[in-house]
């Protein structure tokens, strides 16, 4: 069994964790903190966890965080990177749900989530948490930087066509789509009901913190820097990310064959026959990105369709494959839900 210990857990991705976990077969919770709720039953929290999860939120600064096998950091950026030194030097490994070890220059962190870091020399230890394409080193690490929602959505996307070199990498455009989930469970006005419902708008256009992350990703996959516009959208919906990319051809290519040999063998990602149109409720709750590709009128554009589950795909499922890498267990184990419907 892998002892557990989730810091953060009464946020969106902390329940997601949780519901994940409480499945798995090797998995044992020890602790799970939370500051303002010490002492409160985590299923007085989360009813759906009845039955399932006896814990009490503890307070971090008396978590037994270090009689654990791995540690889940879902909390707000800023946290993991204080905590996380103490117990990699405690022979604890560690996956940051966050984005405090995501982005290899420091400083270009440092500019986009406007602090300081506290342990830069671990964001140069730590693995980008994407299995498609590192799941080697992941398989070794002691700290993993789970992939932001839209970075997951969108690299999947844009991989086979940047790896296999036959796009424009300097002229790539991701239009993606969010529900509100993705902003986390707290209070603001735009996530309110009668704000977000029947409602639809762009964000972030002049930059969103998730655009380096997908830029750093991109550009390793091309091995040169890659010119992205990457534009989010609020929708109405509670989960789920859709990401529209386009990308100009350089060179002539089967395209499907191209995704379904890039993804042959993955466990969770699924290439759709060629004309088919994604939905995200067709991977709501699951840990699946599934993709088409499409050529409109056999011109030089090609659309790449991607959904995933930002709170599992993009978030907590992810985390869990991470760990079940990490520990030597079968890709899918805790993973198979199916996605809900309707």
């Amino acid at each position: 069994m892998v002892r557990i210990g989730i810091v953060g857990g009464t946020g969106y991705t902390g329940v997601e964790l949780l519901r994940l976990l409480a499945q798995h077969p090797q998995a044992e919770l020890v602790c799970i903190t939370s500051r303002k709720e010490e002492g409160m039953a985590v299923a007085d929290m989360f009813p759906s966890l009845r039955g399932r999860v006896d814990l009490k939120f503890s307070a971090p600064q008396s978590a037994s965080l270090g009689a654990c096998d791995v540690v889940f950091f879902a909390t707000p950026n800023g946290i993991a990177m204080e905590q996380t030194r103490a117990l990699v030097d405690a022979g604890v490994r560690v996956i940051d749900l966050a984005a405090d070890f995501r982005i290899r220059d420091v400083t270009v962190w440092e500019q986009w989530y406007g602090m300081k870091h506290a342990c830069p020399d671990l964001v140069e230890e730590a693995v980008y948490g994407l299995p498609e394409v590192n799941r080697e080193a992941i398989r070794r690490a002691r700290l993993v930087a789970n992939p932001g929602c839209y970075p997951t959505a969108v690299q999947l996307g844009f991989l086979p066509l940047i790896e296999a070199g036959v796009v424009d990498a300097g002229m790539l455009i991701a239009d993606a789509k969010s529900g509100v989930s993705g902003a986390g469970r707290k209070a603001e006005v735009h996530t309110l009901f009668a704000e977000a419902s029947d409602n639809f708008k762009a964000y972030g256009v002049a930059g969103h913190r998730h655009l380096p992350e997908i830029r750093q990703g991109l550009a390793r996959a091309a091995g040169v820097p890659v010119g992205l516009t990457f534009v989010p959208h609020l929708t109405p919906m509670i989960r789920g990310i859709h990401a529209t990319l386009y990308a100009r051809l350089t060179r002539e290519v089967d395209l499907q064959s191209l995704f379904e040999t890039r993804y042959r063998g993955e466990p969770f990602v699924d290439v759709l026959p060629a004309g088919s149109h994604p939905e995200t409720r067709s991977v709501r709750s699951a840990n699946t990105c599934r993709v088409a590709v499409h050529r409109p009128q056999q011109g030089d554009v090609v659309v790449v369709l991607s959904v995933i589950d930002n709170l599992v795909k993009g978030a907590s499922g992810q985390a869990v494959h991470n760990m079940n890498l990490m520990f030597g267990l079968p890709e899918r184990t805790g993973l198979d839900q199916l996605p809900l419907m309707p």
